[in-house]
């Protein structure tokens, strides 16, 4: 009977220390490049959306933010560090960053409007749900040049599947530009030992006078 109480116990820890990475979203993360953040998904813009998309030619400054959803399209990793009650989330691209309060706050009343918006979060069991309102609208949600209103709002869900693994969902709810909300997935891959480089967009930089843009 000891010999096998022991073994259960053994059995426990060992299921327990598989299982002790859920919830931690702590790391070097290597998201997929999504160009399109539209591709497979059931998006579908107003008049107002389609006349944005049509003006779009590329010339975006290379050097300014570029909101929310680009940051986390770029083929450059990403670190998050996570505390109590907060989650900070480091870009590599732009060399910018989000400070996410987790303790329950709302966000603050006529916030204004910023490249980065406004986000709080709330832990849903060990899924991350970011709330992001108070975007401006000078920012496109992918490198295509897809529009977003300054009515946009996003959820993010960031939730560990893996030792290696993050499922991420974001949902785009922007009433001028599209139709209804809609939303896309991915998976993001650790990096374990992978170090965040330094970002500095006009050093040595050649090619930003021969800007052309897409059309």
């Amino acid at each position: 009977m000891r010999k096998l109480l022991l073994a259960l116990a053994g059995m426990t820890i060992s299921a327990f220390a598989q299982e002790a990475w859920k919830g931690d979203l702590t790391g070097a993360w290597q998201p997929p490049y999504t160009p399109d953040l539209t591709r497979g998904t059931t998006a579908k813009m107003t008049p107002y959306g389609e006349q944005q998309f049509a003006k779009f030619d590329g010339k975006i400054d290379p050097c300014l933010p570029v909101g929310v959803t680009r940051q986390m399209n770029a083929p450059d990793p990403i670190q998050i560090v996570q505390t109590k009650d907060r989650v900070v989330i480091l870009y590599e691209s732009w060399h910018i960053f989000r400070t996410i309060p987790t303790d329950g706050r709302a966000h603050p009343k006529d916030a204004f409007p910023t490249w980065m918006g406004n986000s709080v979060a709330k832990w849903d069991g060990d899924t991350l749900v970011i709330d992001v309102t108070a975007m401006h609208d000078v920012t496109t949600l992918d490198t295509v040049g897809h529009p977003h209103s300054d009515q946009i709002h996003i959820i993010e869900k960031l939730r560990r599947t893996g030792p290696t693994t993050i499922a991420y969902e974001v949902t785009i709810d922007d009433p001028k530009s599209y139709t209804g909300p809609w939303t896309q997935s991915r998976v993001l891959q650790l990096k374990p030992g992978l170090e965040l480089m330094e970002y500095v967009c006009l050093e040595n930089e050649k090619d930003r006078p021969h800007l052309m843009g897409t059309k």
